[in-house]
């Protein structure tokens, strides 16, 4: 018996626009199978992340040929929702304001080893600049900082900025110092296992007055 072949993509796109016509978002790719091609889909040349905060709203702007995979992945992550009702845990005064580990520890650990090839650096870590926080080489997986000041002395380390502020770096200056490294610190430091562990309840409980990362979205072109 021939059965029809199945224009699976033809599917997805009808399916997206009726729930736009019924002025809903399409439902989100899961996190649960990082692996699915739906959660890996190449980004756009240039999008927009519109990152909404406790101290205000920032615009970040992503261009992929800066970094490739870096953009691939913050774009596939912010689509998933990844980064919604997450913490700036590691915020340095003018240095850097770090965020990446999510607050649900089941999905924490999924990601914790999808790591992505490097992207060898275009573009300078000035400030405002947005980068993938690593311990090793092809390493980087969902940790992400912003520079608070010109930190162009990473760039021979590798770090690879895929994106900038370009709107609302007051909220960015404006995140909670208070803990510095003290309430996560970087990868190589080896002391975010708590977090790892115990997700938002950890950090909640034990450093109350981190900012949030309420929600993180893609700009419609």
């Amino acid at each position: 018996m021939c059965r029809p072949a199945v224009d699976t993509a033809r599917i997805t796109l009808v399916l997206g626009m009726a729930w736009l016509a019924f002025g809903c978002a399409p439902p989100k790719p899961s996190l649960r199978h990082p692996d699915a091609k739906a959660i890996t889909r190449q980004a756009p040349a240039l999008f927009r992340v519109r990152m909404e905060t406790s101290k205000g709203t920032m615009l970040v702007e992503v261009h992929r040929e800066w970094a490739p995979h870096g953009a691939d992945r913050f774009f596939n992550l912010v689509r998933g929702g990844y980064y919604d009702d997450t913490r700036f845990f590691r915020v340095v005064k003018g240095q850097w304001a770090q965020f990446g580990i999510s607050g649900d520890p089941e999905i924490a650990a999924l990601w914790r080893e999808q790591t992505i090839p490097d992207d060898p650096p275009k573009q300078s870590n000035r400030r405002g600049r947005m980068a993938f926080a690593f311990a090793v080489p092809n390493g980087r997986t969902t940790q992400v900082f912003i520079s608070l000041r010109d930190n162009s002395d990473l760039d021979g380390q590798g770090f690879a900025p895929f994106g900038e502020v370009v709107g609302g770096m007051d909220a960015a200056d404006a995140l909670s110092t208070e803990y510095g490294e003290r309430s996560g610190g970087g990868i190589r430091a080896g002391k975010q296992q708590p977090l790892f562990d115990g997700g938002n309840a950890y950090l909640d409980r034990e450093f109350p007055r981190l900012d949030r990362l309420i929600r993180a979205e893609i700009l419609a072109r």
